[in-house]
């Protein structure tokens, strides 16, 4: 296993250059209430609708949630759609958006109409010119590319066939990286991989592959069969052949290939899916990572992006969740830190009904004691949080030689527990802030203190909430524990 937390602090130092096919992607769910009586068709009953960065742009979306940064330069329209685009893509922090805007076509725009209940979609209604550049647009294009080309560490071509990578802005792009040492990565269109020649990366679909190569592509062994000839005629040095359910292939020119299954996931959406594999390649490889490795990250990353609806773009703790196992996870996915957001968790609780308890406390040495309030704690409610006073609180209230163990190594402790489920980090001297956010339906502390005296009674009650005093195991206290630990009591 490799370590995903030195790749992920390697991919937030790096850059990708980003050039391809723009377009705004419109999404409106409802329900399907009938067949209409003019034709023989399913009626949508609208409900909402969505508007995303797609194509291109989701990569860039996609490379930079996924921590990285991004030089994007794209193609748009002098309309609506055009516009709406541009400011959104002002508004991604870590996405520098280079835009050439061609009047003399429309902004590549889809609008889906989804089932929300069955989360098919029913139709698409494309607006788009799906013609190459002109000749002056090309070149306005190679002019935002290349004096950016040295500010990056890997490039990505993603090609949606609806103009940007004309064989003149292909060749002009992939001759300067090699120049530079760039490696390239291609999310081809073309069945013509020729015109790729020289990329490092090209990232096919199975379709798209067998087109390409004119083979069935069926099998690991048909598709790496096929992957040679294709390589020699593309000079390019892997293909990785994306197979939906049937997971990934990936052929390197010298060695063996690789295929890694699909994650069991519940599918929701296939839009862009394509792009996150893009992505989570360009930035696993831009770290420094091998073949196998950016492999496996593209293969999570998919794997998060068909379990979200619409045009969606991945997080690196999405992506830890899919490829770390459980016993990895499950003190790490537990662990807020100090500052950190509440608002999410609480939210998806809240939205099924889950009632929320909370206790807290340094736990700097855990024992029976401990182990008892936070079992009691958990009876008492359906999702427990424990507020964990950070090392410069501990010391504060405990003094000099305190706390034993950081907050971090305290953290993982608790978060080990199945009666725990999220441990919250604190700065200050009490929780009231935490209960304030918060506000549990039970507050949960030991039986040496009274009511009056636990901090935070008082608003929870006001929300409706009970404060519940669990009796304490006599003999156990951690002061007492580390005094006799130093030899400083009996």
């Amino acid at each position: 296993m490799f370590d995903f937390e030195a790749l992920s602090h390697a991919i937030a130092s790096r850059t990708v250059l980003c050039v391809g096919d723009l377009m705004l992607d419109e999404f409106v769910y409802g329900e399907v209430s009938r067949i209409s009586p003019e034709a023989p068709a399913p009626v949508i009953a609208v409900q909402r609708s969505e508007i995303n960065i797609g194509g291109a742009g989701n990569v860039a979306r996609n490379i930079a949630s996924l921590g990285a940064r991004c030089i994007f330069v794209g193609l748009i329209g002098d309309d609506d759609a055009g516009a709406t685009l541009k400011s959104a893509l002002s508004q991604e922090g870590k996405i520098e958006s280079v835009l050439v805007c061609d009047p003399s076509r429309p902004t590549t725009r889809k609008v889906r109409f989804v089932s929300e209940h069955f989360s098919t979609h029913m139709l698409r209604a494309d607006w788009e010119l799906a013609q190459p550049a002109a000749a002056d647009v090309e070149q306005k294009l190679i002019d935002a590319i290349l004096p950016r080309l040295a500010r990056a560490d890997i490039v990505l071509l993603s090609d949606y066939a609806k103009g940007v990578l004309t064989a003149r802005v292909i060749r002009n792009l992939i001759d300067a990286a090699r120049k530079l040492g760039k490696r390239v990565i291609v999310d081809p269109k073309s069945a013509n991989f020729a015109i790729y020649r020289g990329a490092t990366l090209l990232t096919p679909n199975r379709k798209e592959f067998a087109e390409a190569t004119r083979s069935r592509a069926d099998t690991e062994n048909s598709i790496a069969e096929a992957a040679g000839e294709a390589m020699q005629l593309a000079d390019c040095e892997a293909i990785l052949v994306t197979q939906s359910e049937h997971g990934m292939t990936l052929v390197p020119r010298n060695g063996e290939a690789i295929h890694v299954p699909a994650h069991p996931v519940k599918v929701r959406d296939v839009s862009g899916a394509g792009d996150t594999v893009a992505a989570a390649l360009a930035v696993t490889l831009a770290a420094g990572a091998d073949w196998e490795t950016a492999l496996r990250m593209a293969n999570a990353a998919a794997a998060v992006a068909v379990g979200k609806k619409g045009t969606a773009s991945v997080t690196p703790a999405e992506l830890r969740r899919k490829i770390l196992p459980p016993a990895f996870l499950a003190a790490e996915e537990k662990i807020v830190a100090a500052g950190g957001g509440l608002d999410a968790q609480l939210s998806d609780w809240r939205k099924q009904g889950l009632r929320v308890g909370f206790t807290n406390g340094c736990f700097d040495i855990l024992h029976p004691g401990h182990v008892k309030v936070l079992t009691a704690a958990r009876a008492a409610c359906d999702r427990l949080i424990v507020g964990l006073n950070s090392d410069a609180s501990v010391k504060r209230l405990k003094g000099e030689g305190r706390p034993v163990q950081d907050e971090r190594a305290r953290a993982e402790v608790l978060a080990a527990l199945e009666a725990v489920d999220l441990v919250v980090i604190f700065e200050e001297d009490t929780p009231i802030g935490l209960i304030t956010a918060i506000k549990p339906s039970v507050l949960v502390k030991g039986g040496d203190y009274s009511r009056d005296q636990v901090v935070g009674h008082e608003i929870v009650e006001a929300e409706g909430g009970e404060v519940l005093l669990v009796d304490v195991l006599p003999g156990f206290s951690t002061t007492s524990l580390v005094n006799r630990a130093r030899g400083d009591g009996a």
